[in-house]
């Protein structure tokens, strides 16, 4: 996945949109590059569990560095259905490949409504400059 393809939230949560082989709309999540480079040294990360429902904007889990502990917020609404576990004993990993090997979690949809809310990578790439300032 390219940075330039996906979707974004404004609280820096990656989205790739998909179709599985049933039709449903899959959701993958990660967390951006922007987001990673503020937070630092990484430490711990605690993830849902699969099966575990999820509104847009809702917290999924938390992930702590040396500097902070900082929400992680769903960008959609449906039901976790897969999480990539091994990522919290490889915190490194999401720094070093944010957006293939980097997500976080896999949400079957159940309400596109807060699709129409996510940012495109140019508006997450203007997001980020005022932010930064």
């Amino acid at each position: 996945m390219t940075p330039e393809k996906l979707l974004y939230a404004k609280s820096h949560e990656w989205v790739d949109i998909t179709t599985d082989d049933t039709g449903e709309k899959i959701a993958t999540v990660g967390l951006s590059q922007f987001a990673l480079e503020a937070l630092t040294d990484l430490v711990y990360m605690e993830l849902p569990e699969v099966g575990a429902s999820v509104e847009a904007g809702d917290q999924f889990g938390e992930i702590e560095s040396v500097k902070a502990v900082s929400e992680m917020y769903s960008p959609v609404t449906g039901e976790i259905v897969a999480v990539n576990n091994a990522i919290t004993d490889q915190l490194e990993t999401l720094r070093q490949d944010p957006y293939e090997n980097g997500w976080l979690i896999k949400i079957k949809l159940t309400d596109e409504q807060g699709i129409g809310q996510l940012l495109d990578f140019a508006a997450y790439q203007k997001h980020c400059e005022n932010e930064a300032h």
